[in-house]
């Protein structure tokens, strides 16, 4: 029977697994996650999981396999990735707010038998106009740092400035479940969700 192993050190990516009862262990490895210029949208989120799944191959069991994502924020075709600092996060949401923007979450399977399936989901985000004062609130009581965007739709700014979803909130957290429901069932990895 298959073992699932997550490589990721998101709390938020823990618990969608754990919500959805799959059994799973934690690995965390450093990975670069710079990414050729050339790649657009999608592109960039699958490129970094499956990266992120390249570095954990010469470990991996045969009867295992390695879940990695990565999510990242776009705003028309640039890229916002996790703000540097929190001039940054400021910085970006000033950029977000009033706006509609789209988020991308890449997921890489990889099996220690070879196997590797990539994918990735998108869900159009709505904001409304906030003030420099909501968005210096945020950052400085959230610290919104180690997120795609500078935001989490979970945190208060999602309360507050998300008027609308076009697809996954859970992609919009880091982790389109649906779909990775869809292809851990190919793999007979939910069956353990069911007789845990």
């Amino acid at each position: 029977m298959p073992r699932l192993i997550l490589a990721s050190n998101s709390p938020r990516r823990r618990q969608l697994l754990t919500d959805l009862g799959l059994p799973y262990e934690v690995r965390l490895r450093e990975v670069d996650e710079s990414y050729p210029p050339h790649l657009h949208r999608a592109e960039v989120a699958e490129y970094l999981a499956a990266h992120k799944a390249d570095a954990y191959r010469a470990d991996l069991a045969p009867d295992e396999v390695v879940l990695t994502a990565d999510t990242i924020v776009c705003l028309d075709d640039d890229v916002l990735n996790k703000p540097a600092d929190a001039a940054e996060a400021v910085a970006m949401l000033t950029r977000l707010q009033g706006r509609a923007h789209d988020v991308y979450t890449g997921v890489c399977l990889l099996g220690g038998d070879g196997r590797r399936t990539v994918f990735s989901d998108q869900t159009r985000v709505y904001f409304r106009a906030l003030s420099a004062a909501e968005i210096k609130f945020y950052v400085r009581t959230y610290l919104p740092m180690d997120k795609a965007g500078a935001y989490g739709a979970q945190d208060w700014i999602g309360m507050v400035a998300v008027t609308k979803l076009e697809g996954s909130y859970f992609n919009v957290m880091g982790l389109p479940v649906h779909r990775v429901w869809e292809e851990l069932e190919k793999l007979d990895l939910t069956t353990l969700a069911r007789t845990k």
